[in-house]
């Protein structure tokens, strides 16, 4: 018969709690809370603390993280704020957010703010009743600040709470965390002018925002370094119709241009249609270049030569800055480098050209 001495303690009918844990452990509450939030290092011992998780073990004990966070004033939720959800990049951007906030026992909330010309200057209705209450911070990628302000219910972008900015202009208030996309695009534009191209075609985004503000400055820049090179100019929104309509209206100048640099991949496909609709063979009679390498970069025929942009690690390093920002550091300004992939999409300029 067996001793009832070896009998495991009753588990009680309610929902067990750190009151009852302390009981069987024989120990206070504030032990209890102590080791649940991992804070015991240096309070007590490691015996006591087996006792702890043996006793909460066996009682079935979980704390109430909920309750927990109320008593400390924080809901362990961020916000990433992206201008779009069907764009593979910010995708990326997101995977790398919530994968660094989760190893920090952080949840992310996701929410899309487009940005298309003079829609930041409207209203954005906010998801949260009291985005104060709801978030302990705000993580966003190439949001307007007056669309930013507007969707948390603040004068100012970070008033009353922590905000990280990506792809965004340094030293504006909040902390940034960017792709140096300035060096991609001198890269790029300096790979097409070493090819010997001299009349370059730009087919830039229609979108006011600091990213692409930053790539036209360094395309300009960059060309400048060649006397006798030539740009000529449409803008578009990014979308494939609309690109597709802008790269033509290049391409039919009486001066076309051996070569279109795109502000970015969807941009460029557009481009390849324009070509494509005139009888124009790429790389051979025209050289066509985009950014982020999405899929369709690698889809189209030839394959595209672009900027590999990282999305996924720009999403690590801005929850990294933001959850340090939380902790009460203040992160530095952050660049990540992008990677020129040059592939079938650029060659030296025709001779008749």
């Amino acid at each position: 018969m067996p001793d009832p001495a070896d009998a495991p303690p009753p588990i009680p009918a309610t929902r067990p709690t750190s009151k009852d844990v302390a009981k069987l452990a024989g120990v206070s509450q504030s032990t209890v809370s102590l080791v649940h939030a991992g804070k015991w290092a240096g309070r007590v011992s490691e015996r006591t603390v087996q006792a702890v998780i043996d006793a909460s073990n066996a009682l079935g004990y979980r704390p109430n993280q909920a309750a927990r966070h109320l008593r400390l004033g924080t809901t362990r939720t961020v916000l990433l704020v992206v201008p779009a959800l069907t764009n593979p990049f910010f995708g990326a951007v997101h995977t790398g957010a919530s994968e660094t906030a989760a190893r920090r026992d952080f949840a992310v909330v996701i929410y899309p703010a487009p940005v298309q010309p003079g829609y930041e200057l409207e209203p954005v209705a906010s998801p949260f009743a009291a985005a104060h209450t709801a978030l302990d911070g705000v993580l966003a990628s190439s949001t307007a600040a007056d669309t930013l302000s507007g969707l948390l219910g603040t004068g100012t972008p970070g008033t009353g709470l922590p905000l990280v900015m990506m792809d965004s202009e340094p030293g504006t208030g909040a902390p940034t965390v960017n792709i140096d996309i300035a060096d991609g695009m001198r890269r790029l534009t300096t790979h097409l002018l070493g090819l010997g191209h001299r009349r370059i075609g730009r087919v830039a985004s229609d979108i006011d925002s600091w990213t692409f503000r930053t790539r036209e400055a360094a395309f300009r820049e960059t060309l400048s370094t060649a006397p006798d090179a030539e740009a000529s100019y449409a803008h578009t929104p990014m979308a494939v119709p609309e690109a597709t309509t802008a790269a033509g209206h290049l391409l039919d100048h009486p001066r076309r241009p051996t070569a279109l640099v795109c502000d970015d991949d969807v941009i460029a496909a557009g481009a390849y249609k324009a070509a494509r609709a005139r009888g124009l063979r790429i790389p051979q009679d025209l050289s066509v270049t985009g950014v982020d390498d999405l899929l369709v970069a690698t889809v189209l025929e030839p394959e595209l030569t672009t900027i590999r942009l990282p999305g996924h690690r720009l999403g690590e390093v801005g929850m990294g800055a933001l959850l340090d920002l939380l902790d009460g550091r203040q992160p530095e300004d952050a660049a990540l480098p992008g990677e020129l992939l040059v592939r079938g999409s650029t060659a030296t300029p025709a001779t008749d050209a």
